[in-house]
């Protein structure tokens, strides 16, 4: 299984938080949420069995407010982001979030006996962006470390970035949507992102 694939979706399905959630830490909301999932996903035998659309109209649904996809967007796409226009920019973050999301989601029926072990937080009260870590094991395999960039905003704590082993999601788009970018333009790559999208569509 692709430990990247199944980190990010299982963060994604992980985020469904009540209104309440912006009142806790960051780590004690990502530990707290992400425990209660697993829990579901052990229990789901639709999930288990690979129904995707279950998955992926539970993230649509109740996941995303809890995601910065703007700025995880802006990072992906680079210096290129400042010369999109307004227009452009929503394109590219709606068409982003949907390929995030379609891409990863797939990845939570691979759950089995995954075991997250979550590490001290390293913040200070003051501090408005963190780096919530973990680690993710399996028994016969080497455990994943986990590290979720977070940003405190006025309506919570939210995502904008995953690092599986020190790699970051979101820069691991970057090369590739700066040579589409340098191919065929900004539109150019909406239009393939949007193309990709309709394809993983076709299969959910």
């Amino acid at each position: 299984m692709n430990a990247r694939a199944f980190v990010f979706s299982l963060l994604l399905a992980g985020f469904a938080a009540p209104a309440s959630a912006q009142e806790v830490a960051p780590d004690v909301l990502v530990k707290g949420i992400s425990n209660e999932v697993l829990e579901i996903i052990r229990k789901d035998k639709d999930i288990q069995s690979g129904n995707t659309r279950k998955i992926v109209d539970l993230v649509e649904t109740r996941v995303l407010p809890h995601f910065n996809f703007n700025r995880m967007t802006a990072y992906a796409v680079g210096v290129n982001w400042r010369r999109a226009s307004s227009e452009q920019q929503k394109l590219l973050v709606d068409e982003f979030k949907t390929l995030l999301v379609r891409t990863y989601s797939t990845a939570l029926s691979s759950y089995k006996n995954q075991v997250i072990d979550f590490k001290p937080l390293r913040a200070q009260t003051a501090d408005t962006e963190v780096k919530v870590r973990s680690e993710i094991r399996q028994s016969g395999a080497q455990a994943v470390t986990i590290d979720y960039s977070m940003e405190k905003t006025v309506s919570g704590w939210k995502v904008f970035d995953v690092e599986v082993g020190g790699v970051s999601l979101v820069a691991n788009y970057r090369e590739t949507f700066t040579n589409e970018i340098r191919s065929v333009g900004i539109d150019g790559l909406i239009k393939t992102l949007a193309s990709k999208n309709k394809q993983l569509e076709a299969k959910t």
